[in-house]
C-alpha cells in the first residue's frame, strides 16, 4: 500500500491536472507497486475534496464491462468513479470541449435506485428491484493520465475518467423493456460511427449495477436511493472535437444528443 502522503500527492497531482486541462505521466510507469486498493484510494481523496468543496454527489458511474470497452483499453476487469450534480447535463445541451482532456463518448444505460443496494451478494433481480427507471445517457470521458499503456491502476485513479454525462431519450420502468436488446446508434455530425447492443455489459446492463453494488460493499459503501448509476458503455468510445455534434438514437427509448462548442 502506498503512503497516505503519496496519496495525497496523487490527487494534488490530478485536481491540477483537471485544473490545467492537462495529462500527467502514467501513475504506474512512477509507482510501480501501486495497487487497485490504492488506486481507489485516490479516488476517494477526490471525491473527499469535491464534497468538502460543496459539490453534490449524485451517483457512480461503471466502466469497462463489455467486452468492446475492455478490448479498446487493454484493461480486462470493470472499475467505477463518482458522479457530482455539476457533471450532468441535459438532453440537447452545449458544452464546453475545452473543460475536458483527450474527450470521448459513449453509449450507455442509466439506472435511476429508488430503493438503496448494499452488497454483498446483490444480484440482477434486486437490481431490477430497486430501479425506479431506466433512461438512455452519454458518458464524455475525460482523461488527466497520458492514455498510451494505461493500467486499471492508472484508470481508477482518475475517477475511471469520468468527464460528464448526458441523459435524454424516454425514461421506461425497467421492466417494460428487455434491457439486453436496447440498441444504438451512435451518429457524430450525421454520421453513424458506432453501434451496440446493451446485452454487451455483462449479458445484462443490469448485471453492471450488481456488480458496483457488491464492489461497493469492500469498501464499506453502498448505494442510495436517487443516485443515478451509468451501467457501463456497449460501444467503443467516439472521439469528438470542438464544434461537433453528438446524437445517439435508443429506438423506442428515444435520443440523447449534445454540442461541443
Amino acid at each position: 500500500m502506498l503512503s497516505q502522503e503519496t496519496i495525497t500527492s496523487i490527487a494534488d497531482e490530478l485536481a491540477q491536472a483537471e485544473k490545467d486541462r492537462a495529462t500527467v505521466p502514467l501513475l504506474t510507469a512512477r509507482h510501480t507497486e501501486m495497487t487497485v486498493e490504492d488506486s481507489y484510494a485516490v479516488q476517494n481523496e477526490w471525491r473527499r475534496r469535491g464534497i468538502e468543496a460543496g459539490r453534490r454527489p449524485v451517483g457512480r458511474k461503471i466502466g469497462l464491462t463489455s467486452k468492446v470497452m475492455q478490448a479498446a483499453t487493454g484493461i480486462t476487469e470493470p472499475d467505477y468513479g463518482a458522479i457530482f450534480a455539476d457533471m450532468v447535463y441535459e438532453n440537447g445541451s452545449v458544452i464546453d470541449h475545452s473543460r475536458f482532456s483527450n474527450v470521448r463518448i459513449e453509449v450507455e444505460l442509466a439506472f435511476v435506485l429508488g430503493k438503496e443496494l448494499t452488497g454483498p451478494d446483490v444480484t440482477v433481480f434486486d437490481v431490477m428491484d430497486a430501479t425506479d427507471y431506466v433512461i438512455p445517457a452519454l458518458e464524455i470521458l475525460s482523461s488527466r493520465i497520458e492514455m498510451r499503456n494505461r493500467t486499471i491502476v492508472d484508470t481508477i485513479s482518475d475517477n475511471a475518467a469520468m468527464g460528464a454525462m448526458v441523459y435524454g431519450g424516454n425514461p421506461l420502468k425497467p421492466h417494460d423493456v428487455d434491457l439486453r436488446w436496447v440498441s444504438a446508434l451512435l451518429y457524430r455530425n450525421e454520421t453513424i460511427e458506432e453501434s451496440g447492443v446493451a446485452a454487451a455489459v455483462l449479458n445484462h446492463p443490469a448485471n453492471g449495477v450488481a456488480w458496483l453494488a457488491n464492489k461497493l460493499a469492500t469498501h464499506g459503501d453502498s448505494l442510495s436511493a436517487g443516485e443515478i448509476i451509468l451501467a457501463g458503455s456497449f460501444t467503443r468510445p467516439m472521439w469528438v472535437e470542438p464544434g461537433d455534434t453528438v446524437l445517439c438514437d435508443y429506438g423506442q427509448m428515444g435520443t440523447v444528443t449534445c454540442r461541443f462548442s
